[in-house]
């Protein structure tokens, strides 16, 4: 059965991490995906180690259910090929600097005279207006939006997370944008221009943090694992390693005192409310770690959860994959035929009517692009022999 954006087109001018997350996660759901790349390709295939076969796994992670084709946008017959593109898509996704692709005629203005129908997506890092000129890359991000000042020990530098954390985010953010943009052009026949940018994206994805200085004032600071206005919710020493306890609500707590074997710690009254225990959390941490120590992290992991007591212990990406196959979630699945099968991570989506779908393996460079430029090329007044 076709998945849900089945005969949608995405003209896919992106590169590196956000825009190819988010036509990934768009071809998965039924689009086809025709992924541009220079004559050099996207920067990620020579981001290595690690490697599978030689290619680089990066670019493996977020480039399945796509077609290649290179296009040298500097030549005007490439650049037209690839203005062909855009008048046939649904959706443009690109991550130039802002008016990057004006030169080659790919800017929203000239391509929209051409498709009025087409969703045009950007993705930056500082938007288009006084931040355009910053190159926007996700390291840069995490710092300027204030997330590494939250991120590390409280007496300790700042840290990044450890994942690209901003450009999957904004990615994500692409993705919502696309789909209420044709949610509109199914009710208007219009097509509109949907911007993202790395910055905003942060900063509404600090939550908390991003409110308690909107609404309260209040700049947050670093804390470690601990959590400013929650506890326990950080992980705790056990007999062998730490173990995450999130004892969000009283009732939570409550029932680990309970699993713990000190139901009477639940009644004291500097602990009774979450903000009380929030207040007096270094009086309540050794009473909890008294008892964790006597057993280890998993055995609590299973007594806890059986109580309905949020936890987790704390894994390697290896162990991440192990809990998600003892959770049937079937993490890995691979994408290819004969010589090249790539074991990818699994769509997070799942559909009852519509399922996602893994037609295409990662392109090599050009893998596609002989078909495509003659696919593009048909019906070109002056290019029948191009």
């Amino acid at each position: 059965m076709a998945g849900p954006l089945h005969g949608i087109l995405i003209a896919d001018f992106s590169r590196i991490l956000a825009g190819p997350y988010a036509t990934m996660l768009l071809a998965d759901m039924g689009a086809e995906v025709v992924k541009v790349e220079g004559p050099r390709g996207d920067d990620t295939r020579t981001w290595m180690p690690p490697v599978r076969d030689g290619e680089s796994t990066y670019y493996l992670g977020i480039n399945r259910g796509k077609r290649s084709i290179v296009l040298d946008l500097r030549d005007e017959h490439d650049a037209g090929l690839g203005r062909e593109l855009a008048r046939r898509a649904d959706v443009l996704i690109e991550n130039f600097k802002p008016g990057g692709l004006d030169k080659y005629g790919l800017d929203y203005s000239s391509v929209r005279a051409a498709n009025p129908g087409l969703v045009y997506t950007s993705i930056t890092g500082f938007g288009s207006g006084a931040g355009r000129h910053v190159p926007g890359y996700d390291l840069m991000v995490q710092a300027m939006s204030g997330l590494m000042s939250l991120t590390g020990d409280p007496d300790g530098p700042p840290y990044r997370a450890g994942i690209s954390v901003f450009d999957v985010m904004a990615g994500n953010h692409a993705v919502i944008g696309i789909l209420a943009a044709l949610r509109h052009r199914d009710a208007t026949g219009q097509g509109q221009r949907v911007e993202v940018n790395l910055l905003s994206s942060a900063l509404t994805g600090l939550v908390n943090h991003s409110s308690a200085f909107a609404a309260g004032g209040v700049v947050p600071y670093r804390m470690g694992n601990a959590h400013p206005s929650v506890f326990p919710y950080e992980p705790l020493p056990t007999k062998d390693n730490d173990l995450i306890v999130a004892a969000a609500n009283d009732s939570q707590f409550r029932k680990l005192c309970e699993v713990l074997g000190i139901p009477e710690v639940a009644d004291d009254p500097r602990f009774a409310r979450n903000a009380d225990r929030t207040a007096n959390r270094e009086q309540l941490r050794p009473l909890l770690t008294e008892r964790l120590v006597e057993r280890g992290a998993v055995e609590w992991f299973d007594l806890l959860v059986e109580a309905g007591v949020p936890s987790g212990p704390i894994n390697t990406i290896d162990g991440g994959f192990a809990m998600a196959e003892r959770f049937e979630l079937d993490p890995i699945v691979d994408v290819g035929e004969g010589d090249r099968v790539i074991p990818t991570t699994r769509h997070p989506i799942r559909f009852s009517a519509t399922p996602v779908d893994y037609a295409l393996p990662p392109p090599l460079l050009d893998e596609h692009g002989t078909e495509l430029r003659k696919w593009l090329a048909e019906g070109r007044p002056g290019d029948a022999d191009a």
